[in-house]
């Protein structure tokens, strides 16, 4: 008879525990829907306001009747068509700071089933939106002058540099205190789950070594 409530018992807690991980699936995936839905009225939102606030300044040129049909120009009405705007390049003495690319949709259905469990498409890159995030933080605190920097800055400029090995230079690699200082990711199992998934897809590599595990972006 106790054999077969102590039987029962472990049925009803392997029943709690899945029920545990399908209500955490569950909220992790209404966050990120959520967070998605924001991301999407913001792009909404820079859309229209440039849509209603092109500049009138931008460069024109025209276009002889030699370039177009005679059909469609007369003699002397030139058509006038908007010149590309160049990409802008970063100031003078500024440095540019590697981002990690969003995993694509053939790439995510390329993961295989065993190593992306649960997890959506979305929430893999929510992550590597999250890391981009940590890396920008730490590398323009690395980038700026040390005299104006405050106190916290110096500390972490020390850290940053105290991290870095031969086999990290010239690289743009962050640790797990740089994802807790300039994020609010939970540095938990799912986190590293992802970690494994963006190692897959070449979006980063480790570096180890004196205790720290040193994520590269590749």
């Amino acid at each position: 008879m106790l054999n077969k409530i102590g039987d029962e018992i472990i049925v009803v807690n392997e029943l709690l525990n899945k029920l545990e991980l399908e209500i955490e699936y569950q909220e992790q995936t209404s966050n990120s829907l959520k967070e998605l839905c924001e991301s999407l009225e913001e792009d909404f939102k820079d859309m229209q306001h440039l849509k209603e606030n092109i500049p009138p300044h931008l460069p024109q040129v025209t276009v002889t009747k030699s370039l177009a049909k005679e059909s469609d120009l007369s003699s002397e009405e030139p058509v006038k068509v908007v010149e590309s705007v160049p990409i802008n390049k970063p100031p003078k003495g500024q440095r540019n700071i590697k981002e990690m690319p969003f995993i694509t949709s053939d790439e995510f259905n390329g993961i295989p089933a065993y190593m992306k469990s649960r997890l959506t498409y979305c929430q893999i890159n929510d992550i590597i939106k999250e890391i981009n995030k940590a890396v920008a933080s730490k590398y323009k605190i690395l980038h700026q002058p040390k005299k104006p920097m405050s106190s916290v800055a110096r500390n972490l400029y020390h850290r940053f540099i105290e991290e870095e090995t031969k086999d990290t230079k010239g690289l743009f690699f962050i640790v797990e205190a740089d994802i807790k200082e300039f994020t609010a990711l939970k540095v938990d199992k799912r986190f590293h789950v992802i970690l494994n998934i963006l190692r897959h897809c070449k979006r980063l590599s480790e570096v180890r070594g004196g205790g720290l595990t040193r994520y590269v972006i590749t």
